[in-house]
């Protein structure tokens, strides 16, 4: 019987990814575009009927690049788990989100560990991509699969990846950015940078799981605490009455030792929001306390209430009480130009205006339906949907607040329709003149 390694070579290896959405499925298409036969596997009836349909349902990937490899046979999707018993390969890119009081929520990893277990077999390999803290994979994830009589390390292999997904990135893909690998022994590592380097990317091998764990969140605790950094300040150019939006483009002219990074609304999608989280939760475990890394959430989780907060102030200097306001939200997605609303600080916003009496609409051409709600911010769950951006929408509302500014909308007539309009992110930054009707995060209040 071949080799896994034998198998890797000539592309014979059957790869399972576990969990189709933004960091399996380019995953999978990965595989799949360097000859490999892929199935994913996903809990989504929809989202399985789509892919085997051959049809996208993630804006970075084309249908057209995904059909002809589920036509020729070489991906697929399947709910069912007895799939992996016939698979040379398994990745496991599953959800990791926190609950209410932020601790880790490793549901899903457990959920797909324990998949895996009855099925798992000598020489197979599986590797963690979801980002975690770390210890997971050798603390969580072994075990359980040691539950089978089988020894990591020994019988099959184990190794941690971590994505390195930016939704919207078209420079930067599954496909050709480098790959952080840790594997528990140094066969476990070997294997799973040979199977990973197939699809292209270049491949850094660590020295443990705990290593490649680590990794990912030192990314994104880098990108948290600099964003904390330039929303703090962004506060204090509004009270000394200094557009911060200027600064930064001056800034910028530095060839070294800097980097921009830009104030807003609050911090969104999978991983700023929560991977400071993760590892402030584990740290405690070693009566280490992470206070910069925590302290930098505590300021990105105070944006959205200071946005709320001029909404409150642009209405009065009109005379109108945010109670009984009609408010339109521009942007609920997380980043600009793409579809993921996951952790969109315009969820916290739209909750506080709601919370506080307004009436909430928003326009958003990628999220035609957002989930607010259900928790201590505001009761209720509220479904709502996206409402066309006309003059008349413009018009009815008494102040439009833009937290996400996709680059398709007409800023122009925004600005020109709307009575008042509250900038968080700079969006209104191209046109020629900004009329005092403009209130901008991180710049001075416009005065009459």
């Amino acid at each position: 019987m071949a080799t896994l390694q034998e198998k890797i070579t000539d592309r014979s290896a059957h790869i399972a990814v576990i969990g189709l959405g933004y960091v399996g499925l380019p995953l999978a298409l990965g595989f799949a575009r360097a000859g490999f036969r892929v199935t994913g596997l996903e809990v989504d009836g929809h989202k399985i009927e789509l892919l085997n349909q051959g049809r996208s349902y993630i804006d970075d990937i084309d249908s057209s690049e995904l059909a002809p490899h589920v036509a020729s046979g070489l991906l697929r999707a399947t709910g069912d788990y007895d799939v992996l018993r016939e698979t040379d390969a398994v990745f496991i890119c599953v959800p990791t989100p926190y609950d209410a009081q932020r601790a880790p929520d490793l549901s899903f990893i457990r959920d797909a560990a324990v998949g895996i277990l009855p099925r798992l077999h000598a020489g197979q390999l599986v590797v963690l991509q979801s980002t975690t803290y770390p210890g997971t994979t050798d603390e969580v994830v072994q075990p359980i699969l040691e539950q089978s009589g089988l020894k990591a390390g020994d019988d099959f292999h184990l190794a941690f990846s971590p994505e390195r997904i930016d939704p919207g990135n078209r420079d930067w893909s599954a496909y050709n950015t480098p790959k952080v690998v840790g594997g528990l022994t140094p066969a476990c590592t070997r294997l799973a940078c040979e199977l990973l380097s197939q699809m292209g990317a270049p491949v850094y091998p660590v020295t443990s799981p705990r290593a490649a764990e680590m990794t990912k969140l030192l990314e994104n605790i880098f990108r948290s605490v600099n964003i904390a950094l330039v929303n703090e300040l962004a506060l204090l150019a509004e009270r000394m009455g200094i557009d911060f939006w200027e600064v930064v483009e001056a800034a910028k002219t530095k060839p070294f030792g800097f980097m921009p990074f830009y104030p807003g609304a609050g911090v969104g999608g999978h991983c700023i929001p929560v991977d400071p989280y993760y590892l402030s939760w584990k740290a405690r475990e070693y009566d280490f306390y992470t206070k910069f890394i925590e302290l930098a959430a505590e300021v990105n989780q105070a944006m959205p209430y200071h946005a709320v907060d001029l909404v409150t102030q642009a209405l009065s200097r009109r005379g109108k009480a945010l109670h009984g306001a009609r408010v339109l939200v521009l942007g609920v997605a997380f980043k600009p130009d793409v579809d993921d609303p996951r952790n969109s600080p315009a969820e916290r916003v739209i909750e506080l205006l709601m919370a506080r009496g307004a009436a909430v609409r928003y326009h958003d051409p990628y999220v035609p339906q957002f989930r607010v709600g259900g928790d201590v911010f505001f009761q209720p769950p509220t479904p709502l949907d996206s409402v066309p951006l006309t003059a008349d929408e413009l018009g009815a509302a008494d102040c439009v607040i833009i937290v996400t500014g996709h680059r398709g909308l007409d800023y122009r007539q925004v600005v020109e329709q709307a009575r008042v309009v509250v900038d968080c992110c700079n969006a209104t930054h191209t046109l020629e003149q900004v009329p005092p009707t403009v209130v901008r995060l991180g710049a001075p209040f416009p005065s009459e």
